[in-house]
Protein backbone atom coordinates (compact mmCIF):
# COMPACT_ATOMS: atom_id res chain seq x y z
CA UNK A 1 0.00 0.00 0.00
CA UNK A 2 1.34 3.46 -0.94
CA UNK A 3 1.95 6.31 1.49
CA UNK A 4 -1.01 8.17 -0.01
CA UNK A 5 -3.31 5.20 0.53
CA UNK A 6 -2.08 4.74 4.10
CA UNK A 7 -2.60 8.45 4.77
CA UNK A 8 -6.17 8.38 3.49
CA UNK A 9 -6.95 5.23 5.51
CA UNK A 10 -5.60 6.68 8.76
CA UNK A 11 -7.37 9.98 8.19
CA UNK A 12 -10.74 8.36 7.48
CA UNK A 13 -10.53 6.30 10.65
CA UNK A 14 -9.35 9.08 12.95
CA UNK A 15 -11.53 11.93 11.64
CA UNK A 16 -14.83 10.09 11.38
CA UNK A 17 -16.08 11.64 14.64
CA UNK A 18 -15.08 14.29 17.20
CA UNK A 19 -12.50 13.13 19.77
CA UNK A 20 -12.79 15.36 22.85
CA UNK A 21 -10.49 14.48 25.71
CA UNK A 22 -11.79 11.77 28.09
CA UNK A 23 -14.45 10.64 25.60
CA UNK A 24 -15.10 7.13 24.28
CA UNK A 25 -14.33 8.45 20.79
CA UNK A 26 -10.87 9.59 21.88
CA UNK A 27 -10.28 6.15 23.41
CA UNK A 28 -11.26 4.51 20.09
CA UNK A 29 -8.77 6.72 18.24
CA UNK A 30 -6.01 5.80 20.68
CA UNK A 31 -6.82 2.13 20.27
CA UNK A 32 -6.54 2.47 16.50
CA UNK A 33 -3.14 4.14 16.85
CA UNK A 34 -1.99 1.41 19.22
CA UNK A 35 -3.02 -1.31 16.77
CA UNK A 36 -1.20 0.34 13.87
CA UNK A 37 1.98 0.86 15.89
CA UNK A 38 1.91 -2.64 17.39
CA UNK A 39 1.50 -4.17 13.92
CA UNK A 40 4.81 -2.64 12.78
CA UNK A 41 6.84 -3.73 15.76
CA UNK A 42 6.47 -0.96 18.33
CA UNK A 43 5.98 -1.72 22.00
CA UNK A 44 2.95 0.33 22.97
CA UNK A 45 2.05 1.49 26.47
CA UNK A 46 -0.68 3.72 27.85
CA UNK A 47 0.53 6.55 30.11
CA UNK A 48 -2.42 7.92 32.12
CA UNK A 49 -2.19 11.31 33.81
CA UNK A 50 -4.35 13.76 35.70
CA UNK A 51 -4.75 17.46 34.98
CA UNK A 52 -7.00 20.47 35.52
CA UNK A 53 -9.35 21.23 32.64
CA UNK A 54 -9.87 24.74 34.03
CA UNK A 55 -6.67 26.08 32.44
CA UNK A 56 -7.46 24.95 28.91
CA UNK A 57 -11.17 25.70 29.18
CA UNK A 58 -11.09 29.13 30.79
CA UNK A 59 -7.48 30.37 30.76
CA UNK A 60 -7.70 32.30 27.48
CA UNK A 61 -11.01 34.08 28.27
CA UNK A 62 -9.76 34.89 31.79
CA UNK A 63 -6.54 36.38 30.43
CA UNK A 64 -8.51 38.41 27.91
CA UNK A 65 -10.86 39.75 30.58
CA UNK A 66 -7.96 40.70 32.86
CA UNK A 67 -6.15 42.53 30.04
CA UNK A 68 -9.27 44.46 29.07
CA UNK A 69 -9.90 45.50 32.67
CA UNK A 70 -6.30 46.69 33.01
CA UNK A 71 -6.64 48.93 29.96
CA UNK A 72 -9.95 50.38 31.19
CA UNK A 73 -8.59 51.00 34.69
CA UNK A 74 -5.47 52.70 33.35
CA UNK A 75 -7.55 54.88 31.05
CA UNK A 76 -9.87 55.97 33.86
CA UNK A 77 -6.99 56.80 36.20
CA UNK A 78 -4.88 58.55 33.58
CA UNK A 79 -7.74 60.65 32.23
CA UNK A 80 -8.69 61.42 35.84
CA UNK A 81 -5.32 63.09 36.41
CA UNK A 82 -3.74 60.11 38.20
CA UNK A 83 -1.17 58.89 35.64
CA UNK A 84 1.28 57.67 38.28
CA UNK A 85 -1.38 55.49 39.85
CA UNK A 86 -2.42 54.31 36.39
CA UNK A 87 1.16 53.26 35.65
CA UNK A 88 1.34 51.43 38.97
CA UNK A 89 -1.90 49.57 38.27
CA UNK A 90 -0.73 48.63 34.79
CA UNK A 91 2.66 47.44 35.98
CA UNK A 92 1.34 45.42 38.91
CA UNK A 93 -1.61 44.05 36.97
CA UNK A 94 0.36 43.10 33.89
CA UNK A 95 3.01 41.46 36.06
CA UNK A 96 0.38 39.46 37.92
CA UNK A 97 -1.29 38.36 34.67
CA UNK A 98 2.05 37.38 33.10
CA UNK A 99 3.35 35.47 36.11
CA UNK A 100 -0.02 33.86 36.82
CA UNK A 101 -0.44 32.83 33.20
CA UNK A 102 3.05 31.38 33.10
CA UNK A 103 2.43 29.35 36.27
CA UNK A 104 -0.95 28.11 35.05
CA UNK A 105 0.46 27.12 31.65
CA UNK A 106 3.52 25.29 32.96
CA UNK A 107 2.44 23.94 36.35
CA UNK A 108 -1.15 24.84 37.09
CA UNK A 109 -2.52 22.71 34.27
CA UNK A 110 -1.25 19.68 36.20
CA UNK A 111 -1.41 20.95 39.79
CA UNK A 112 -4.58 23.06 40.02
CA UNK A 113 -7.16 21.38 42.20
CA UNK A 114 -10.31 22.32 40.26
CA UNK A 115 -11.97 20.52 37.34
CA UNK A 116 -9.67 17.53 37.67
CA UNK A 117 -9.74 15.21 34.67
CA UNK A 118 -7.91 12.09 33.51
CA UNK A 119 -6.16 11.71 30.18
CA UNK A 120 -4.11 8.99 28.50
CA UNK A 121 -1.00 9.34 26.33
CA UNK A 122 0.13 6.57 23.98
CA UNK A 123 3.86 5.87 24.07
CA UNK A 124 5.45 3.53 21.52
CA UNK A 125 9.10 2.48 21.26
CA UNK A 126 11.13 -0.22 19.55
CA UNK A 127 14.71 -1.32 19.79
CA UNK A 128 16.87 -1.22 22.88
CA UNK A 129 17.78 1.82 24.92
CA UNK A 130 16.22 5.25 24.98
CA UNK A 131 14.75 6.66 21.77
CA UNK A 132 17.09 9.15 20.18
CA UNK A 133 14.24 11.00 18.49
CA UNK A 134 10.48 11.34 19.11
CA UNK A 135 7.60 11.74 16.69
CA UNK A 136 4.71 13.52 18.43
CA UNK A 137 1.10 14.40 17.56
CA UNK A 138 -2.02 14.96 19.62
CA UNK A 139 -5.14 12.92 19.01
CA UNK A 140 -7.80 14.95 20.85
CA UNK A 141 -10.05 17.54 19.21
CA UNK A 142 -12.14 20.50 20.34
CA UNK A 143 -14.43 23.12 18.88
CA UNK A 144 -14.72 26.83 19.61
CA UNK A 145 -17.25 29.42 18.49
CA UNK A 146 -14.32 31.63 17.44
CA UNK A 147 -12.05 30.39 14.61
CA UNK A 148 -8.37 30.07 15.45
CA UNK A 149 -7.36 32.88 13.04
CA UNK A 150 -9.75 35.35 14.65
CA UNK A 151 -8.70 34.35 18.16
CA UNK A 152 -5.02 34.82 17.33
CA UNK A 153 -5.79 38.24 15.84
CA UNK A 154 -7.72 39.19 18.98
CA UNK A 155 -4.82 38.19 21.23
CA UNK A 156 -2.39 40.28 19.17
CA UNK A 157 -4.73 43.30 19.18
CA UNK A 158 -5.32 43.05 22.92
CA UNK A 159 -1.58 42.82 23.57
CA UNK A 160 -1.01 45.93 21.45
CA UNK A 161 -3.72 47.73 23.43
CA UNK A 162 -1.96 46.92 26.72
CA UNK A 163 1.40 48.13 25.36
CA UNK A 164 -0.25 51.30 24.04
CA UNK A 165 -1.81 51.88 27.45
CA UNK A 166 1.68 51.86 28.96
CA UNK A 167 2.85 54.38 26.35
CA UNK A 168 -0.10 56.74 26.91
CA UNK A 169 0.28 56.57 30.67
CA UNK A 170 3.96 57.49 30.44
CA UNK A 171 3.06 60.31 28.04
CA UNK A 172 0.58 61.66 30.59
CA UNK A 173 3.25 61.54 33.27
CA UNK A 174 5.47 63.91 31.26
CA UNK A 175 2.68 66.40 30.67
CA UNK A 176 0.93 65.25 27.50
CA UNK A 177 -2.86 64.95 27.29
CA UNK A 178 -3.44 61.89 25.07
CA UNK A 179 -7.25 61.77 25.38
CA UNK A 180 -7.78 60.87 21.72
CA UNK A 181 -5.18 58.15 22.00
CA UNK A 182 -7.08 56.58 24.86
CA UNK A 183 -10.24 56.43 22.74
CA UNK A 184 -8.39 54.47 20.07
CA UNK A 185 -6.78 52.16 22.63
CA UNK A 186 -10.07 51.45 24.42
CA UNK A 187 -11.84 50.66 21.15
CA UNK A 188 -8.96 48.41 20.09
CA UNK A 189 -9.02 46.61 23.47
CA UNK A 190 -12.73 45.90 23.19
CA UNK A 191 -12.42 44.66 19.60
CA UNK A 192 -9.50 42.42 20.54
CA UNK A 193 -11.21 41.11 23.66
CA UNK A 194 -14.38 39.94 21.90
CA UNK A 195 -12.87 36.85 20.15
CA UNK A 196 -10.66 36.13 23.15
CA UNK A 197 -13.57 36.17 25.60
CA UNK A 198 -15.54 33.95 23.23
CA UNK A 199 -12.89 31.23 23.11
CA UNK A 200 -14.83 28.65 25.06
CA UNK A 201 -14.37 24.91 24.47
CA UNK A 202 -16.92 22.65 22.75
CA UNK A 203 -17.10 19.13 21.32
CA UNK A 204 -18.55 19.37 17.79
CA UNK A 205 -15.46 19.59 15.55
CA UNK A 206 -14.21 16.38 13.92
CA UNK A 207 -10.69 17.76 14.09
CA UNK A 208 -9.72 16.47 10.64
CA UNK A 209 -6.90 18.97 10.18
CA UNK A 210 -6.46 19.52 13.92
CA UNK A 211 -5.19 16.93 14.47
CA UNK A 212 -6.27 13.70 12.81
CA UNK A 213 -4.00 14.76 9.94
CA UNK A 214 -0.98 15.13 12.23
CA UNK A 215 -1.53 11.72 13.80
CA UNK A 216 -1.99 10.15 10.35
CA UNK A 217 1.31 11.72 9.26
CA UNK A 218 3.13 10.35 12.29
CA UNK A 219 1.68 6.86 11.71
CA UNK A 220 2.81 6.94 8.07
CA UNK A 221 6.32 8.01 9.07
CA UNK A 222 6.49 5.33 11.78
CA UNK A 223 5.75 2.72 9.11
CA UNK A 224 8.46 3.96 6.73
CA UNK A 225 11.27 4.24 9.31
CA UNK A 226 13.87 1.51 8.93
CA UNK A 227 13.60 -1.19 11.63
CA UNK A 228 16.15 -0.87 14.37
CA UNK A 229 16.32 2.91 14.44
CA UNK A 230 15.73 4.06 18.06
CA UNK A 231 12.74 6.30 17.34
CA UNK A 232 9.81 6.75 19.73
CA UNK A 233 6.23 7.75 18.95
CA UNK A 234 4.09 9.75 21.37
CA UNK A 235 0.38 10.30 20.74
CA UNK A 236 -0.66 12.89 23.31
CA UNK A 237 -4.04 13.56 24.88
CA UNK A 238 -5.53 16.84 26.15
CA UNK A 239 -3.34 19.04 23.96
CA UNK A 240 -6.42 21.15 23.37
CA UNK A 241 -6.73 21.73 27.12
CA UNK A 242 -3.47 23.48 27.93
CA UNK A 243 -1.00 20.94 26.45
CA UNK A 244 -1.77 18.80 29.48
CA UNK A 245 -0.72 15.48 27.98
CA UNK A 246 2.66 16.70 26.74
CA UNK A 247 3.42 18.55 29.98
CA UNK A 248 2.49 15.51 32.08
CA UNK A 249 4.62 13.21 29.93
CA UNK A 250 7.63 15.55 30.12
CA UNK A 251 7.26 15.74 33.90
CA UNK A 252 7.01 11.97 34.37
CA UNK A 253 9.07 10.35 31.61
CA UNK A 254 12.12 8.26 32.43
CA UNK A 255 13.66 8.88 29.01
CA UNK A 256 16.54 11.25 28.39
CA UNK A 257 15.80 14.40 26.43
CA UNK A 258 15.91 13.90 22.65
CA UNK A 259 14.84 15.86 19.56
CA UNK A 260 11.06 16.13 19.11
CA UNK A 261 9.37 16.41 15.72
CA UNK A 262 5.81 17.47 16.44
CA UNK A 263 3.15 17.35 13.73
CA UNK A 264 0.03 19.48 14.14
CA UNK A 265 -2.32 20.33 11.28
CA UNK A 266 -1.58 19.03 7.76
CA UNK A 267 -4.05 20.39 5.23
CA UNK A 268 -4.23 19.49 1.54
CA UNK A 269 -3.33 23.06 0.56
CA UNK A 270 -0.67 25.54 1.57
CA UNK A 271 3.08 25.35 2.04
CA UNK A 272 4.71 22.96 4.46
CA UNK A 273 5.84 24.98 7.45
CA UNK A 274 8.24 24.34 10.30
CA UNK A 275 7.34 26.46 13.33
CA UNK A 276 9.86 27.12 16.07
CA UNK A 277 9.54 28.14 19.68
CA UNK A 278 12.19 29.40 22.07
CA UNK A 279 14.80 28.20 22.65
CA UNK A 280 15.16 27.57 18.93
CA UNK A 281 16.27 24.15 17.72
CA UNK A 282 18.25 25.33 14.72
CA UNK A 283 19.73 21.88 14.11
CA UNK A 284 16.23 20.55 13.49
CA UNK A 285 15.30 23.52 11.32
CA UNK A 286 18.41 22.92 9.18
CA UNK A 287 17.52 19.23 8.84
CA UNK A 288 14.10 20.18 7.46
CA UNK A 289 15.64 22.64 5.00
CA UNK A 290 18.06 20.00 3.74
CA UNK A 291 15.27 17.41 3.40
CA UNK A 292 13.08 19.88 1.52
CA UNK A 293 15.91 20.55 -0.91
CA UNK A 294 16.29 16.80 -1.53
CA UNK A 295 12.58 16.13 -2.00
CA UNK A 296 11.79 19.33 -3.92
CA UNK A 297 9.14 20.31 -1.36
CA UNK A 298 8.55 24.01 -0.79
CA UNK A 299 9.18 24.77 2.88
CA UNK A 300 9.11 27.82 5.10
CA UNK A 301 10.49 28.19 8.62
CA UNK A 302 8.79 30.69 10.92
CA UNK A 303 8.01 31.36 14.58
CA UNK A 304 4.88 29.87 16.09
CA UNK A 305 1.84 32.07 15.39
CA UNK A 306 0.98 34.25 18.45
CA UNK A 307 -1.94 32.86 20.41
CA UNK A 308 -1.42 29.32 19.10
CA UNK A 309 -0.31 26.51 21.40
CA UNK A 310 1.23 23.23 20.22
CA UNK A 311 2.86 20.36 22.09
CA UNK A 312 6.32 21.52 21.00
CA UNK A 313 5.93 24.41 23.45
CA UNK A 314 5.72 21.96 26.36
CA UNK A 315 8.83 20.12 25.18
CA UNK A 316 10.77 23.36 24.64
CA UNK A 317 9.79 24.52 28.13
CA UNK A 318 11.14 21.22 29.49
CA UNK A 319 14.50 21.71 27.74
CA UNK A 320 13.97 19.39 24.75
CA UNK A 321 14.78 20.39 21.16
CA UNK A 322 11.42 20.66 19.41
CA UNK A 323 9.80 22.00 16.25
CA UNK A 324 6.35 21.59 14.72
CA UNK A 325 5.57 20.59 11.15
CA UNK A 326 2.32 21.88 9.66
CA UNK A 327 0.70 22.60 6.31
CA UNK A 328 -2.06 25.09 5.68
CA UNK A 329 -3.27 28.47 4.54
CA UNK A 330 -5.32 31.31 5.96
CA UNK A 331 -8.40 29.31 5.00
CA UNK A 332 -7.10 26.43 7.14
CA UNK A 333 -6.84 28.70 10.19
CA UNK A 334 -10.43 29.86 9.63
CA UNK A 335 -11.61 26.24 9.57
CA UNK A 336 -9.75 24.86 12.60
CA UNK A 337 -11.86 24.38 15.75
CA UNK A 338 -15.10 24.73 13.78
CA UNK A 339 -17.66 22.29 12.37
CA UNK A 340 -16.03 22.78 8.98
CA UNK A 341 -12.91 20.90 10.11
CA UNK A 342 -14.29 17.58 8.92
CA UNK A 343 -13.31 14.92 6.34
CA UNK A 344 -15.42 16.59 3.64
CA UNK A 345 -12.85 19.39 3.50
CA UNK A 346 -9.77 17.16 3.62
CA UNK A 347 -8.80 14.12 1.55
CA UNK A 348 -5.31 13.63 2.96
CA UNK A 349 -3.21 14.27 -0.13
CA UNK A 350 -1.10 16.76 1.81
CA UNK A 351 -0.29 14.11 4.41
CA UNK A 352 1.67 12.01 1.92
CA UNK A 353 4.06 14.86 1.09
CA UNK A 354 4.47 15.76 4.75
CA UNK A 355 5.19 12.12 5.61
CA UNK A 356 7.87 11.78 2.94
CA UNK A 357 9.57 14.99 4.10
CA UNK A 358 9.35 14.03 7.77
CA UNK A 359 10.65 10.53 7.05
CA UNK A 360 13.64 12.01 5.24
CA UNK A 361 14.34 14.29 8.22
CA UNK A 362 14.17 11.35 10.64
CA UNK A 363 16.68 9.28 8.68
CA UNK A 364 19.00 12.27 8.25
CA UNK A 365 19.00 13.06 11.96
CA UNK A 366 19.44 9.42 12.99
CA UNK A 367 22.33 8.87 10.57
CA UNK A 368 24.12 12.00 11.74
Amino acid sequence: MSVGEDAARHLRQLARQPRPTSSAEAAEARQYCSQVLSSIGYRVAERPFEYSAAVGSYGTPAGGAASLLLVLAAAALSLGAHPALALGVLTAGFGAVALGGRWLARRGVLALGVLRRRGVNIEAVRGEGDPELWLVAHVDSKSQPIPLLLRAAGIVLLALAVLSAFALTIAALVGSEPARGWVVVIIGAFIGAIPVLGSTVGRVSHGAVDNASGVATILCVAEMIRPGLPVGVLITDAEELGLAGARAWCAETRYAAAPVLNCDGVDDVGRLTVMWTRPRARRLEDAFRAAAARTGEALRVMPLVPGVLVDAVAFSDAGWEAVTLSRGSMATLRRIHTRADDPRHLDGKGIAGASLLLGSVVHQLMES
